[in-house]
């Protein structure tokens, strides 16, 4: 539900800088004190400078209240973010962040099918952990480019033939009809990694049962061609505000531009740090992270959706 604006920032220590695989850096963050509570699935925010802000995937033990992990690895086009942690952060140094918060939560299943492409492993990588913790029956396809260049092969291959792993320059693209072909009503398929492979696995998994498929996106889902931009008003209900939404801005720009504290991230639908609540009027999801259900319930992503209707009443 609605990320509370309140959220405060944390001040962590670069306890551990690990290369893990190649272009791949663990960060183990360590608290001055006792961290607040997260899940399998949840990710923070990466405070590294003056507007740059990254969101990555917690992958450590959430039974640890004293650190926090995450993974991350060198985009070849780099925005900074990544850039910046496997250059310029040392251990000792002090970081702040925001979070944990979760849209990527381990529903309870008899059975789950995880696929990892890439760095989408560190989400996968807690909920393995947390499946075989409650006896659940799980299988793992994992792929990347090279074995040199896919993190946390050691512990992954002591789960035996449970884990598949597919390297692309031995063994080619991931074989997701093995494992997606027939559909199963116990079956929870998760699945992290590049657009390719999140389209790729969202088409084999249209026969699957409602529900049965979660995805974790990095970049936000491509819009239609046939999207189109119109202004209309939005109401910000706690705060008394009421003013025109123009084509072309955002709703959480219009909120900023009218003294409105709204916490934001990424202004792309992906992280779900400026979540709210529609009270009334009919929106437009362009959102990549919110599920059927969370929509059904009024969840709303001011940073990229917007209004079929005339005016939309945001609870802000």
């Amino acid at each position: 539900m609605t990320q509370l604006t309140t959220e405060l920032n944390l001040t962590l220590t670069v306890d551990r800088k690990t290369v893990l695989a190649d272009g791949v850096v663990e960060l183990q963050l360590k608290a001055r004190s006792t961290l607040p509570p997260w899940e399998p699935g949840s990710h923070v925010d990466l405070l590294l400078g003056p507007d740059l802000v990254r969101q990555y995937s917690l992958c450590g033990d959430p039974a640890d209240r004293r650190y926090l992990k995450v993974a991350v690895l060198k985009e070849p086009e780099s925005r900074g973010g990544s850039e910046h942690v496997h250059d310029e952060l040392k251990e000792g140094q002090q970081i702040q962040i925001r979070g944990p918060r979760n849209h990527f939560p381990l529903v309870e299943s008899p059975r789950y099918q995880f696929i990892a492409g890439g760095i989408g492993i560190t989400p996968i990588l807690c909920m393995i952990r947390e499946a075989e913790r409650a006896g659940a029956d799980w299988h793992l396809l994992y792929g990347g480019r090279s074995r040199e260049s896919m993190a946390y092969l050691p512990e992954l291959e002591q789960y035996g033939d449970r884990v598949r792993i597919q390297p692309a320059d031995t063994d080619g693209l991931m074989d997701l009809d093995s494992v997606l072909g027939s559909p199963r009503e116990d079956t929870a398929v998760y699945c992290c990694g590049p657009e390719p492979l999140l389209n790729a696995v969202e088409e084999r998994c249209q026969p699957w049962p409602a529900g049965a498929l979660h995805l974790e996106r990095f970049a936000p889902k491509a819009l239609g061609d046939d999207v189109v931009d119109t202004e209309f008003e939005v109401e910000f209900a706690r705060s008394g505000v009421t003013a025109a939404v123009p084509a072309g801005t955002s709703i959480l720009d219009v909120a900023t531009d009218n003294g409105l504290f709204v916490l934001r991230s990424c202004s792309e639908g992906v992280c779900g740090t400026c979540e709210t609540v529609i009270l009334d009027g009919e929106p437009e999801h362009r959102d990549s992270v919110l599920t059927e259900e969370d929509r059904e319930q009024g969840c709303f992503m001011p940073c990229v959706s917007r209004a079929t209707s005339a005016r939309l009443v945001l609870d802000l």
